[in-house]
């Protein structure tokens, strides 16, 4: 690991459970022949992607249908670091079952939130999310093969950094989840704007749509604006109406919590909403992969009651039925 890999204290203690265990495990490690494509009556497709700001390089196997284009069967090979390893065993995981035109969909971002053990702890340090993005990019590089033609057709993430393929979503959520203030700060998370650095500001070899200076101003001010309309909503939550605090629990469990459940093959449901003295009592149900899972008690329960307790009140339990 590199030095500045260290921000923070330990590099441990900055890696989910996931991504630990599929840096030394991965799941989906390997290969595809022909042989085993043309016995499940699917097409091979093979595609390469090297990233250039850090030198690693994944190769993406997929087995594909041609009758419905659903990907049967994902696996890959990684050469880089371990968070690369584990980036490509989730994307690869991700890409099963889903259409090829759905598969094209998966961001940087959704392996990243796929790897957290808890909704709202990152899965890698900040300035470890560019791993990532072979994984945003290698989906697309297979599926312009499965399709013939460009990679870039397939683009609707907006990307700033051409050089670190860093996107305008992945350098906001990184200044937000980070609290950062500055563009070096940006750079050393990301790699955005470490090369060329025509992204970070006017007056580069090419005009840009976004650069970084303006996105840092645009995304402080979104993030003084949230912190405002959060500590009015903390403040006012206990005296709200119950349909008022029903429609706010369900804004933050649809943005925060069910995006991560769903991942996993699960849901929940909000039942009912009661008040207990100085506590407000959530009651929600699991449902699908979430039912009867052992962390729905203790991991799963206590990021979701973290989450409404920073969002809502402090005072804010929630309760399993």
């Amino acid at each position: 690991m590199a030095k500045d890999d260290l921000i923070g204290g330990s590099i441990w203690e900055q890696y989910s459970k996931k991504v630990s265990d599929r840096m030394n495990n991965p799941l989906n490690r390997g290969e595809i022949t022909e042989e085993e494509a043309a016995d499940m009556g699917c097409k091979l497709i093979v595609a390469d992607y090297g990233a250039e700001s850090c030198g690693d390089a994944v190769r993406l196997y997929w087995a594909v249908d041609p009758h419905d284009n659903v990907i049967k069967k994902s696996k890959f090979k990684s050469f880089g670091c371990g968070t690369a390893i584990a980036s490509s065993d989730m994307m690869a995981e991700l890409c099963v079952g889903k259409t090829v035109d759905e598969a094209v969909k998966i961001t940087n971002l959704d392996v990243e939130h796929a790897l957290r053990d808890h909704p709202d702890e990152p899965a890698v340090p900040p300035q470890k999310m560019h791993c990532s993005v072979m994984a945003y990019d290698v989906i697309k590089k297979a599926a312009s093969i499965y399709k013939g033609v460009d990679m870039e057709s397939f683009e609707e993430e907006t990307i700033v950094c051409e050089c670190a393929r860093v996107s305008l979503r992945t350098i906001k959520e990184v200044i937000k989840l980070n609290n950062l203030k500055t563009v070096e700060e940006i750079t050393a998370y990301t790699k955005a704007g470490a090369f060329c650095k025509s992204c970070i500001k006017p007056g580069g070899h090419e005009d840009r749509e976004h650069y970084l200076v303006d996105i840092l101003a645009q995304t402080r001010a979104e993030m003084e604006g949230a912190a405002q309309a959060h500590a009015v909503n903390t403040e006012d939550f206990k005296s709200m109406t119950v349909v008022k605090k029903t429609k706010l629990i369900e804004k933050v469990l649809d943005e925060h919590i069910r995006p991560m459940l769903i991942m996993d093959g699960g849901n929940l449901e909000l039942l009912d909403i009661k008040e207990e003295g100085d506590e407000t009592h959530v009651f929600i149900r699991y449902m699908g992969a979430c039912n009867g899972c052992a962390s729905s008690s203790t991991g799963t329960l206590y990021a979701i009651e973290a989450v409404l307790r920073r969002e809502l009140d402090v005072n804010i339990r929630v309760l399993p039925i």
